[in-house]
């Protein structure tokens, strides 16, 4: 490809053409493509308040005609940002015309290089029932071109909204993040659910971000908003969330002091292993399954298919539809005006009742350990029946909801008991875990009074009858919206539980699916800040998108549940997001940071690869990051090593593509351009790892550079976040000149272990590999010499060698390299 640079200034730069890439993939429907690179030296301009806009042209073959980039893909032109090395100290640098009510005060920073100011807005008092809305402007952002911001998608879900200046979302935000032209961020944040108050951020039409308030308190009342100015959109978000954390703490409010102390000391009886099990096994949810038309045999039905395919689920969630229920008096029929009764489950399913179904679970699949139900906050979605048993036994009211119908709630002074009461008879039953789903119910409540009467009590009791009975092992689905998301989400005084990162999985639409991951990418942003495991919910394995989706749950660092209908699964899948534990459980890989976009200003429309980035294990863990195709067609993208999450500047990498299995040379971040060449086609994927790399010298060699022995662990192959199995790796030369390699893991299969000059090896001659100090089987080791990989089936191994099942969970491979 002739390529000229710029705009026909091409005697200004260097042009350095670079042969080929170190790892190039490509989409399966395609030969193998190789291209070049080209790097540009670009002079630093003498002012750099402003971005430099550039682009190219080029053509295919001499005599063709020069084409325009842009044009071509249909793109604007590329902005390159010169940052300024310092972060100006006065909010006025950052915020023009703010409202002169407002009180500003520079606070201290958690995160370093961090400028950090807390602003109160006073709003005025309720007046009677309803809620009193007070508008504060913050002003205009400065210098800055792109936008970002955590956005209320609808009542219950957050969602990510884009631009360029000005700011302009449709939708009320909690956090907006602005790019300025010298490259720092300002992030603004607005906290609700403190004393009563929701704040969202709005545009004005004028370029202002205003602070819409809403008091639900008699008399004058605060709007705490913080904002942060960074070199990094993660410093500045990481800054003003550990601020919220500090004010959400200080609420004066002694109850809610309380509260927090109760769910402390509970909270200090749980183990974090009954944690992880809960979090690492695969579940299996009946909805998208077995629909709303629920009962015991279809249930039993769909377990016994699981079985029979081999796919030992841990975690059962019996979702919509178990409980007693009765239409209230609407003269309709739905969801919404059916009212719950009582504890036991509906007789027409379940006719000997919920302990039988969960007693019956249990004796004929041993493999699942924890059984679930799905419930709504306030009871079903019509909250409770006034006739019904539980109308009688706890005190209820009747509220009015957003739209000015009536609901019948079990009031504030039996809240904590019917939560008492109703998760004891779970575990009488047999039921261990509890899906808890519009918890948005509770925003939906409209007059003032109740609001104050109900969002935090319901919310409190809830998680304090969820620690007490089930170990927090318990989902909060619907559940985004801001008093929640501040007052139960972020304190860090009870263990992390999982919270529905987005809206559902919806199997018949297809526009749905890259949708699903962009938005999840990035509401992570800002949920990772909260003491939570955020669930990017169930998928069904079958599913035409099924492994894009489960590409997405694995580099999401949350749990996986499937809701495959019976007969119905993607084994190649499950095999590709699961392993087995010397137990013969089967657990997900999770890798130890939570997934998120690595592109926080780039929009669902621009012709761009969704990368999220994840990180798993230790110092010399392994960063990875997935690709997703969010467009149309096929598109075509350079990775630079410098985008995988955890890479140090002075340490070497080999980067793996899952889906083809291809290993690159070692790079670094000294090397002239160490980049990934990548083309996925629509609806696919990737996920790259990069491995950190140890050379040594071994007996026999000259001791230079090209001659060292360079060494990497790549955990299990064959999974899409196979690094997460291992535990412990260390490599050392042996008193005896051999280098060792020891790897301990928490699951069975194949361990890869890159090693150079593998290709003039045998595995007769140069290796020994002992697992619990017993060589393996010698069928059991191969070389692979395309990509310099070693290749142990631990899981084979151990089941030839019939060692028995161990003490733990972990194993340790040693591999001896003469």
């Amino acid at each position: 490809m002739d390529t000229p640079i710029g705009n026909g200034v091409n005697s200004l730069y260097e042009r350095r053409r670079h042969p080929i890439f170190q790892l190039a993939v490509t989409t399966k429907s395609r030969p193998k493509v190789y291209r070049r690179y080209f790097v540009v030296d670009l002079p630093k301009p003498s002012n750099i308040e402003h971005p430099v806009h550039f682009t190219f042209k080029y053509r295919t073959t001499i005599g063709h005609n020069w084409r325009w980039a842009s044009e071509v893909a249909g793109s604007s032109d590329g902005e390159l940002f010169f940052q300024t090395p310092t972060v100006p100290t006065k909010i006025g640098a950052f915020l023009n015309d703010y409202d002169s009510s407002l009180k500003i005060q520079s606070v201290a920073s958690e995160s370093p290089g961090v400028q950090l100011w807390s602003i109160v807005a006073p709003i005025k008092g309720v007046q009677g029932k309803h809620s009193e809305f007070t508008r504060t402007s913050l002003g205009t952002p400065s210098r800055y071109t792109r936008w970002f911001a955590i956005t209320r998608e609808s009542r219950m879900w957050l969602s990510p909204d884009h631009g360029q200046a000005p700011y302009a979302s449709t939708r009320g935000a909690i956090m907006c993040s602005f790019l300025r032209t010298d490259g720092l961020h300002l992030v603004l944040l607005a906290i609700s659910g403190v004393k009563d108050v929701l704040i969202e951020f709005k545009p004005d039409g004028h370029g202002n971000v205003v602070a819409e308030s809403r008091n639900e308190r008699e008399g004058s009342n605060d709007a705490h908003i913080v904002a942060a100015a960074a070199t990094t959109f993660d410093s500045a978000s990481a800054a003003v969330m550990y601020h919220a954390r500090t004010v959400v703490a200080g609420d004066d409010f002694q109850d809610r002091k309380d509260k927090l102390e109760m769910e402390r000391r509970i909270a200090d009886d749980i183990q974090p292993q009954w944690m992880e099990n809960w979090y690492d096994g695969l579940t299996y949810c009946t909805w998208n399954a077995l629909g709303q038309d629920l009962t015991e045999d279809k249930i039993f039905t769909a377990l016994a298919d699981l079985k029979k395919n081999e796919i030992n689920v841990t975690n059962l969630i019996i979702d919509d539809n178990w409980q007693s229920l009765k239409e209230n008096e609407s003269g309709s029929y739905g969801q919404a005006d059916l009212g719950w009764t009582d504890f036991e489950a509906n007789p027409k399913g379940f006719p000997k009742g919920l302990k039988y179904t969960a007693t019956t679970i249990r004796q004929l699949f041993p493999n699942i350990e924890h059984i679930g139900v799905w419930h709504a906050i306030l009871g079903y979605w019509g909250a409770v029946h006034p006739d019904g048993w539980i109308a009688r036994n706890y005190k209820t009211k009747t509220i009015k909801k957003w739209d000015g119908t009536d609901m019948t709630v079990v009031d504030e002074p039996d809240i904590s008991r019917m939560y008492d009461d109703f998760y004891k008879f779970l575990l009488e039953s047999g039921v261990d875990s509890v899906k808890t789903d519009d918890q948005v119910g509770l925003d939906e409540i409209r007059d003032a009074p109740d609001r104050r009467r109900f969002i935090t009590a319901y919310q409190d009791a809830w998680v304090i009858a969820a620690l007490r009975h089930f170990s927090i092992k318990a989902i909060s689905c619907m559940s985004q919206f801001p008093q929640n998301l501040f007052h139960t989400q972020l304190p860090t005084n009870k263990p992390r539980f999982m919270v529905r990162n987005n809206d559902d999985f919806f199997p018949d639409i297809d526009a749905s699916h890259a949708h699903h991951i962009f938005v999840n990418a990035h509401n992570t942003l800002f949920t990772s800040h909260l003491n939570i495991l955020p669930d990017w919910d169930m998928f069904q394995t079958h599913h035409q998108w099924g492994t894009y989706h489960g590409a997405g749950r694995c580099i999401s660092g949350g749990p996986i549940y499937i809701t495959d209908e019976p007969g119905k699964h993607n084994m190649d899948l499950i095999h590709q997001m699961t392993a087995q534990d010397t137990h013969g459980k089967t657990i997900v890989l999770r890798p130890s940071v939570i997934g998120k976009s690595i592109d926080v200003y780039t929009a669902r429309h621009e012709e761009r690869l969704l990368r999220v980035g994840s990180f798993t294990g230790g110092k010399n863990g392994t960063g990875l990051l997935a690709l997703f195709n969010v467009n149309k067609r096929a598109l075509s993208e350079l990775v630079h090593l410098d985008r995988f999450p955890g890479v140090e500047q002075s340490e070497e990498y080999v980067i793996r593509a899952h889906t083809t299995g291809e290993v690159s040379p070692p790079v670094s971040l000294t090397d002239k351009l160490p980049v990934v060449s990548v083309e996925i086609e629509y609806a696919g994927w990737e996920i790259l790892s990069a491995y950190q790399v140890r050379s040594f010298t071994l007996a026999g060699s000259t001791g230079a550079q090209h001659d060292r022995t360079k060494v990497a662990v790549l955990g299990l192959l064959g999974k899409m976040t196979g690094a997460a199995a291992v535990l412990k790796k260390e490599t050392t030369m042996h008193q005896d000149s051999r280098l060792k390699i020891s790897t301990s893991l928490r699951a069975l299969g194949v361990l890869g272990i890159y090693i150079s000059g593998l290709a003039e090896k045998t595995v007769e001659d140069n290796f020994m590999v002992l697992l619990r100090e017993i060589p393996v089987p010698q069928h059991t080791v191969r070389i692979n010499r395309e990509t310099s990989v070693l290749e142990i089936d631990v899981e084979t191994a151990f089941k030839e060698m019939k060692i028995g099942v161990g003490y733990g969970n972990v194993e340790v491979v040693e591999v001896f390299v003469r």
